[in-house]
């Protein structure tokens, strides 16, 4: 299974704000220091505002900070909602007819049961949990060189 872009910014963003060190860095020095489009981390920056798990504040003074809801929050629950509801497979393909085979298809139930299964194996990490030591300290180092 191959996440979304947009999972993988969100989950990086919010590692990085795990280790801050009492700083509160910007949306811009996030996206530098992880080299991802500045677009593409606002776009995901919003998203974690709006589900409570930072908190952004502009103007002097202002960054961007993990709230409590962020810094426990579960990475099976996080990849769940970037990822979405659909199949791993398209059943309709590219001619937007159904597959012949739907009717007696073993493949697209044993392919959910293996996708809900590599969710729940995340279940129980949180955020504080991936960001730890050896992580957290070379989050801190990329995010001290200059981007």
């Amino acid at each position: 299974m191959r996440l979304l872009r947009s999972t993988d910014i969100a989950l990086r963003v919010l590692m990085r704000l795990a280790v801050a060190d009492g700083s509160t860095p910007t949306t811009r020095e996030v996206a530098a220091h992880m080299d991802v489009p500045y677009t593409h981390a606002a776009k995901v920056v919003a998203d974690l505002r709006h589900r409570g798990l930072l908190e952004a504040r502009r103007g002097r003074g202002g960054g961007l900070a993990l709230t409590e809801a962020g810094r426990t929050a579960s990475i099976g629950g996080l990849v769940r909602a970037f990822e979405g509801g659909g199949d791993v497979v398209d059943c309709e393909g590219v001619t937007n007819a159904p597959c012949p085979l739907s009717s007696g298809c073993r493949l697209r139930g044993a392919l959910r049961q293996a996708q809900e299964a590599f969710f729940v194996s995340l279940d129980p990490l949180t955020i504080e949990d991936v960001a730890a030591a050896p992580t957290g300290p070379l989050l801190l180092e990329i995010s001290r060189r200059q981007p």
